[in-house]
């Protein structure tokens, strides 16, 4: 093995280290009670986000120009379905039994006729996905979402959501559980590669739209990421291939307020003088 390889990750570590230490000394004299660790955050933002673009992004990006879209389909479909079964758990705990067998009934539909979830045959006929984790049922059962906080890899959570990510994976049940259970080490490593790097390859898209209209890239994140999490406890629709809010809310049914002035209201008319 030539000294270029050390050399390599060995100077791509120290300009994340460095980048992480600069933004770091960065603090934000006024944070919005919601992100009172906000000087933390963009740091560790700035710091994941150079992660992402040395490594993650490349690789994703590289992922959908290469791999057939249907082979893409395929694999997204099936970590869909492996994750329909941890949203229909969550359902249950929740006490949304309608949602819970929805999820059910999507999971054995896209497993038998979807050929082993490779085809979502489910939403082609209606039932569409609902997204759903443990730090969702802990917001359900009354817990508060804490502050906002940006998880290192991990990115945008709170304290709330973060313990449910740890208690998931502490109880050994989550999506990857079935993941997990492989024992042929190789074969596991990769599945798991595979779907990180199917979930970054999903949120190019939406990282695309965030960089052109966004004028704050990091409270752009925040801002959706908390208002989506807060449709989930409360049981709204959202769209479960988007991490970035929950789509322009209907006015259809809204009546516009009477802002009339009892003054401007036309006089009544005067009797006829004429008999």
């Amino acid at each position: 093995m030539n000294k270029t390889s050390f050399t390599r990750p060995t100077r791509l570590a120290a300009a994340l280290t460095l980048t992480a230490l600069a933004a770091g000394c960065a603090s934000v004299s006024n944070p919005t009670p919601q992100d009172p660790w906000e000087s933390y955050n963009r740091s560790m933002f700035q710091f994941n986000d150079a992660v992402d673009k040395a490594l993650l992004k490349p690789i994703a990006t590289g992922y959908t120009q290469l791999t057939p879209e249907p082979a893409q389909d395929c694999i997204r479909n099936i970590f869909n379905n492996l994750g329909d079964v941890w949203s229909a758990f969550n359902s249950f705990l929740q006490g949304r039994g309608h949602d819970g067998i929805n999820s059910i009934g999507r999971v054995l539909f896209n497993t038998t006729m979807g050929l082993g979830g490779c085809i979502d045959v489910a939403s082609r006929n209606g039932s569409q996905r609902i997204p759903n984790d443990f730090g969702v049922t802990l917001g359900v059962w009354g817990f508060d979402s804490g502050p906002f906080v940006v998880l290192p890899f991990l990115g945008p959570s709170t304290v709330r959501d973060g313990a449910g990510t740890v208690g998931s994976f502490a109880i050994g049940y989550s999506t990857y559980t079935p993941v997990f259970a492989i024992d042929n080490v190789p074969l596991r490593n990769t599945i798991l590669g595979v779907a990180i790097v199917d979930l970054r390859a999903r949120l190019l898209d939406a990282d695309d739209l965030v960089d052109r209209i966004a004028l704050d890239r990091y409270s752009f994140i925040r801002d959706a990421y908390l208002q989506r999490r807060q449709a989930m406890v409360q049981g709204q629709n959202v769209d479960p291939n988007s991490p970035y809010g929950t789509g322009l809310p209907d006015y259809s049914d809204d009546e516009l307020p009477d802002y009339s002035d009892d003054d401007d209201a036309p006089a009544p008319a005067s009797p006829s003088t004429s008999q």
